[in-house]
């Protein structure tokens, strides 16, 4: 059973796929070449799925950082007798500055250790598990490395520690000492590649200062912000990019599968896909975390995504698979015990095939925030956008399974109706972006329709509130997003009513958010969940534009506390134990703090001084 705690892993990326690496230096896991391809490592899920360690062999304890403006990690290893560094990278290309981050990758893991002081001995263990843990590669000698062939894969090592080769996993040690430096790098490599490319140390030193460079000409070229918490924002803005795929423009929510929502619960999905609603507010939270140059390239990809047709008639798929694919059937891995015996495992999302109705105003949101950056749309971008209004205007009375894609009923959820209502009111805004001028009347006269229905169904009187869908009383963090899209202003006694009731009742001892109470059933799923760090951001956020900037101030900190050492954040926090939750890192939790810190600056500059 795996039951290394979540925080204790820092991301690595190269824009197209990732890895998890520990507080000990072991690869926890990795997939290439995608962000959603069978992992080549997933000890993450459990013990017997393959990991890459390299680490003191004796007893030591490490503290550990990104270089400044990158995603390149640095672990310090501090034994009795020596200090040694451990950098890791996923490797960029020969042509990934600035705007071209990501590009021609040449899925390439490179690790390299140097001895600051004193001498110890080093531990290397190495075990390739393809097809999440099903396969046991082969493992071959080659001059200077190791090949792994397993199922579609072929891996070559290049490791300056012999290893002792059995079952499909290599050992070894070996003594270093102060001033020397050791050089590994695992490459996917094809098939056709004979003799196996063993990696040079000049090489991996060259592509390692490379990938610094690259990471830090992004940075400077793009994250801008000033302002509170100005470190964990842009950390957040390059966790952000980290999590798009570049080739082809999509964002994925996660970088990894089926890490839970609750310990030993049921609620592990597959994040590896590229939510409409995810990738949009990536898109906007990159608008304040960094110039989103990727604003072009997104939106055609959800031109293109989406080709086969959005409107008054067919709704539009909720999420697609880094390269556009629509098939993302969900799937158990049985053989999987997963993280801390969090069952099942799986692979795909059944939620694919719902329908949610808010997706509509997140996409045309993003495009009225990114005005400035797209450019020269071509005329099928067009067409998609202006579609996408269209069917808002047609699908908002129709239930849904919601922004939190419940596995129970459709109902008519409140934000759906709200985020209908978004598409519209952004869709006027953008008529001549679009070209289609044709049909601005219509789309005022149904946002009017929708704002006034929100106003007279979403209200309770008994819960004081606005809440969660038509005919309940029960409270729903997504109704704090009415006034921070825009629907009522913040200060409007109803909405600060339903700041207060979130505040009061919604929230756990430490003053996190629950996404909803569920206890009452809606999602159709057994068991309980964390609270929601992207929901607390939301009340902070909502907090400052009501003019509780000192509040919101103090909602921020409750949850910023849970960034981890290297600046990632999960999806949710245990409210038992205030461990990290749900997969990691999770694209909308940082999207909430980036939002929450610009809207707190914001709110402090409009509070008169002197």
């Amino acid at each position: 059973m795996s039951a290394t705690p979540i925080a204790d892993h820092a991301l690595l990326s190269d824009c197209h796929s990732s890895a998890l690496v520990d507080t000990s230096g072991s690869v926890e896991w990795l997939t290439f070449p995608r962000f959603d391809s069978p992992s080549v490592m997933a000890r993450l899920l459990d013990d017997h799925a393959g990991h890459w360690s390299i680490r003191p062999a004796g007893d030591f304890s490490s503290t550990r950082r990104y270089l400044d403006g990158t995603l390149v990690l640095e672990t310090t290893f501090h034994t009795p007798s020596a200090t040694v560094v451990l950098t890791d990278a996923l490797a960029m290309g020969p042509d990934n500055e600035g705007h071209r981050l990501g590009r021609d990758v040449p899925h390439l893991l490179l690790r390299t250790v140097t001895c600051v002081s004193g001498a110890d001995e080093l531990e290397v263990s190495y075990a390739p598990r393809p097809e999440y843990g099903l396969v046991v590669s082969l493992l071959s000698e080659t001059p200077g490395g190791v090949t792994a062939r397993g199922g579609a894969e072929w891996l070559v090592l290049t490791t300056p520690v012999p290893l002792s080769l059995t079952r499909g996993t290599g050992v070894g040690r070996t003594r270093i000492s102060a001033g020397q430096t050791l050089y590994f790098a695992l490459h996917r490599s094809t098939l056709e590649e004979t003799p196996a490319h063993v990696w040079a140390e000049d090489e991996i030193a060259a592509v390692l200062d490379r990938t610094v460079d690259a990471w830090r000409s992004w940075s400077t070229l793009h994250q801008s912000y000033e302002g509170p918490w100005q470190d964990l924002v842009h950390a957040s803005g390059r966790v952000l990019k980290a999590l798009t795929f570049q080739p082809s423009g999509a964002v994925v929510a996660a970088a990894t599968t089926s890490l839970p929502e609750g310990v030993g619960g049921e609620r592990n999905w597959d994040y590896r896909y590229s939510w409409v609603r995810d990738a949009s507010l990536t898109m906007e939270a990159l608008w304040v975390a960094a110039c989103p140059d990727e604003a072009d390239d997104f939106f055609a990809f959800m031109a293109t995504a989406a080709a086969s047709g959005v409107g008054p008639d067919r709704a539009l798929q909720i999420m697609f698979g880094v390269g556009g694919e629509h098939d993302l059937s969900e799937r158990s891995l049985p053989h999987l015990s997963g993280w801390r015996d969090s069952a099942p495992v799986r692979v795909g999302n059944g939620a694919w095939g719902q329908q949610q109705l808010d997706v509509y105003g997140e996409l045309l949101g993003a495009a009225s925030r990114l005005t400035d950056q797209l450019h020269d749309l071509d005329a099928d971008t067009r067409r998609f956008l202006s579609a996408l209004a269209d069917a808002a205007a047609v699908r908002w009375r129709e239930p849904d399974q919601g922004i939190w894609e419940v596995r129970g009923a459709p109902r008519h959820f409140l934000h759906s109706r709200v985020m209908c209502w978004v598409a519209l009111d952004r869709a006027v805004a953008l008529a001549d972006v679009i070209g289609d001028r044709s049909r601005v009347g219509e789309w005022q006269r149904v946002r009017d329709q929708i704002a006034e229905t929100v106003v007279r169904e979403g209200w309770s009187d008994t819960a004081g509130a606005f809440t969660q869908y038509v005919g309940t009383d029960a409270l729903d963090a997504s109704t704090l997003m009415l006034p921070i899209v825009g629907f009522l202003p913040a200060t409007d006694p109803r909405v600060l009513a339903t700041l207060d009731a979130i505040e009061e009742r919604l929230t756990d001892e430490r003053g996190l958010v629950y996404r909803y109470r569920t206890e009452d059933g809606v999602d159709g799923l057994a068991g309980e969940e964390g609270t929601f760090l992207l929901c607390t951001f939301w009340l902070a956020q909502a907090l400052a534009m009501a003019g509780r900037a000192e509040r919101a101030r103090e909602v921020f900190e409750r949850a910023a506390r849970y960034v981890n050492d290297v600046g990632l954040l999960g999806e949710e926090v245990d409210p038992a134990t205030g461990e990290l939750l749900g997969n990691f890192p999770q694209a909308f939790s940082h999207i909430g703090l980036v939002n929450a810190a610009w809207a707190i600056a914001e709110a402090e500059q409009r509070v008169p001084t002197g």
